[in-house]
């Protein structure tokens, strides 16, 4: 690892805690700016010192010194390279693999089933989303208890609860035997969404036109991180890049990486021209290895339409991440331990160990989770989502995206029939006017951009 070594000698005092990382609470976003600048190289002992002085609500006060955070000076030793812009992005990488097609009924099919393996991956995983309770650990345990070990359905529901589980609130929707059409996720409402403006802007879609969608789209307490922190920005009337940077701590969490799956959809078989479309999307309310995990996963997706494998498509989603990043580290780390041939255990006993301390909400160690349970599938979809699911951390995110790859690989008869049929070909949306919509009809009109090409 080139990274250096930056912990704390100022502790930050116990009135600043995060519980529900939340851009609308002041003392949120203290804990956790000052998570996010100690985990890129940045000395703010001064600031952490400022605070634990401050009255904890007293607002104005504690978002000044968010505010002026902005001024910290990296420590020496930082040695990874990680830049914003597009261009500064490219130049980092190298040469990029030349666009594959395939047949028409093909495309479509593979269309179809990623959206079907995409929202049943995210149901499976949406009752134990909670990744400060739900640890791999404690998933494992729960599921050994209701003899479900290892998940290859919903997860069942015990009765009664053993005391020190919990499932989400959402469990009497998402769970075995109690599915029926799919629940509202964000995960499932930002690629309806990404259908819908690319149908509106096509080529031409900006950042601006992504705000303004979910500002007259979503509810903002039906976003979260990263997305509620730019969604408050653009109320406040901020433009640019001050978006996403102003109080916005989450601005390297997983929060783009969930939105990349369309622009992989409507670019198969061209993971660069997926991932510069995606970097629109996610420069909204991202930086850095936010930005990369939203290019990655469009990368990731637009090539298993044409890949043979999963492990095939990871391999190929690694050129459009810039190589010196904390990401692009991750993730050859995940290569590194498949070709080591270790079981999948051994390696997400690795993963967490390494990438364990950042947020279960973070990008970087969530990827690392969906690239090993892609690369120890065997190209399986109960596996592949199950195992993800098991990993804990961001579940649903990371199981809806595990589902989306699976599904362009497999095509619709190879998706398992308990998982899919469930579903009744509806989901439910926060989006304003996309409620109850029909799956199939979804993968329609995502299969005519990605054959007709965008505007």
């Amino acid at each position: 690892m080139t990274n250096t070594d930056v912990s704390a000698t100022v502790e930050l005092s116990s009135d600043y805690q995060s519980k529900f990382f939340n851009a609308l609470s002041p003392t949120d976003l203290l804990h956790d700016e000052v998570v996010q600048r100690r985990e890129t190289g940045y000395d703010i002992d001064a600031f952490v010192a400022e605070a634990n002085q401050t009255d904890p609500n007293d607002s104005a006060a504690v978002l000044d010194i968010v505010d002026r955070m902005d001024t910290a000076v990296r420590l020496p030793g930082w040695n990874y390279v990680e830049p914003d812009g597009l261009e500064e992005i490219e130049a980092t990488l190298g040469p990029q693999a030349k666009a594959k097609s395939l047949p028409e009924l093909t495309l479509r099919d593979k269309i179809h089933a990623a959206w079907l393996g995409r929202i049943a991956g995210c149901n499976v995983g949406k009752p134990v989303e909670w990744g400060s309770h739900w640890t791999a650990e404690h998933i494992r345990e729960y599921l050994i208890l209701a003899d479900a070990y290892p998940l290859r359905d919903y997860v069942p529901v015990l009765d009664p609860m053993p005391a020190g589980f919990q499932l989400t609130e959402c469990w009497p929707e998402t769970t075995r035997g109690n599915v029926k059409g799919s629940a509202r996720d964000d995960d499932i409402d930002y690629p309806i969404l990404a259908l819908h403006l690319l149908e509106q802007h096509g080529r031409a879609l900006t950042p601006e036109h992504v705000g303004a969608a979910w500002t007259r789209l979503f509810p903002i307490e039906q976003v979260f991180t990263a997305e509620r922190a730019a969604y408050v920005n653009l109320i406040d009337g901020f433009t640019g890049s001050d978006i996403a940077r102003r109080r916005n701590p989450y601005r390297e969490w997983i929060g783009a990486q969930i939105r990349g799956d369309m622009f992989g959809y409507v670019y198969a078989g061209d993971p660069w021209q997926a991932a510069k479309l995606s970097y629109k999307d996610a420069s909204l309310s991202h930086v850095r290895n936010g930005v990369y995990g939203e290019m990655w996963a469009a990368a990731l997706v637009a090539a298993a339409f044409t890949a043979s494998s999963a492990q095939e498509a990871v391999e190929q989603s690694l050129a459009v991440v810039p190589p010196q990043s904390r990401l692009a580290e991750a993730l050859r780390h995940v290569l590194e331990l498949k070709a080591a041939g270790i079981t999948w255990e051994a390696a997400l006993d690795e993963i967490q160990a390494e990438y364990g301390h950042y947020s279960w909400v973070h990008t970087i160690n969530n990827a690392a989770a969906v690239a090993a349970a892609l690369l120890w599938s065997d190209d399986d979809f109960v596996t592949g989502v199950g195992r993800v699911v098991m990993s804990g951390w961001d579940t649903d995110s990371n199981g809806a995206t595990v589902g989306s790859v699976l599904g362009v690989l497999l095509g619709t008869k190879k998706l398992p029939e308990h998982l899919i049929a469930p579903l009744e070909n509806r989901t439910r949306s926060a989006l304003f006017g996309f409620d109850n919509s029909v799956i199939s009809d979804l993968a329609d009109r995502t299969a005519r951009l990605a054959l007709n090409g965008l505007k």
